[in-house]
């Protein structure tokens, strides 16, 4: 069931906007409204608009928008001694948008101490798609040819919005997350929510407000 509070579209509904980001609730921080599909527009629409989906199989889609937003600023990107010598060594290759549907593919498997995975199967088929129509990107770092390590996003302007990232072997899905911040093709980097890990990067979370004035300037 969903919240009373919060609206719900019909998965047919192609036409009714999404509610502005200042209506999403404050517990669940961010919880915007429930229903309609993941139709490539209505993504699109989505992420130009400060929001993105977040459910588990079995749930209606659920939109989110929370307060504050965790973004890393490019040029603030934190790249730890041990890390400078890992990529020094050049043990790893990178590569980009070579294999989006095995870094998704990774990326949907349960992390430990995890049941589930809320990359559900209709969720890797519409990033994938955005993927071809040039919306969504991948960075794929490889290891004696073999894939251990990524990320994939949303492109929105200069904004990328990262959605999940994977790593097999230790500093691998860092690797992947410097590439995209030191590529200078994008001037914010949305986490959408913070962990250790991003923070650890660099990350810091900002008010939704300041996020969505940033989201403008760059869609420009």
């Amino acid at each position: 069931m969903t919240d009373p509070l919060i609206p719900y579209l019909d998965s047919t509904d192609d036409l009714t906007p999404f509610p502005h980001p200042g209506n999403a609730m404050l517990e669940p921080n961010g919880l915007l409204m429930a229903g309609a599909n993941l139709k490539p527009d209505r993504l699109m629409l989505a992420y130009r608009n400060g929001i993105f989906p977040w459910y588990s199989d079995g749930e209606p889609i659920l939109w989110w928008s929370p307060d504050p937003r965790c973004i890393i600023w490019p040029d603030d990107i934190n790249i730890s001694r041990s890390l400078r010598k890992t990529i020094k060594k050049q043990v790893f290759t990178v590569s980009y948008n070579q294999a989006f549907t095995d870094v998704i593919s990774n990326c949907s498997k349960p992390r430990p101490g995890s049941e589930g995975t809320w990359i559900t199967t209709s969720m890797t088929d519409s990033y994938c798609e955005l993927a071809r129509r040039g919306h969504a990107e991948s960075i794929e770092v490889w290891k004696d040819d073999q894939l251990v390590g990524g990320l994939y996003g949303v492109v929105v302007g200069r904004t990328f919005v990262g959605e999940s990232m994977f790593s097999k072997q230790s500093d691998a899905s860092k690797i992947a997350l410097v590439t995209l911040a030191t590529s200078r093709r994008f001037a914010m980097i949305d986490c959408q929510l913070p962990t250790p890990h991003l923070m650890s990067m660099g990350a810091v979370c900002i008010g939704r407000d300041k996020y969505l004035e940033a989201l403008k300037l760059l869609i420009k």
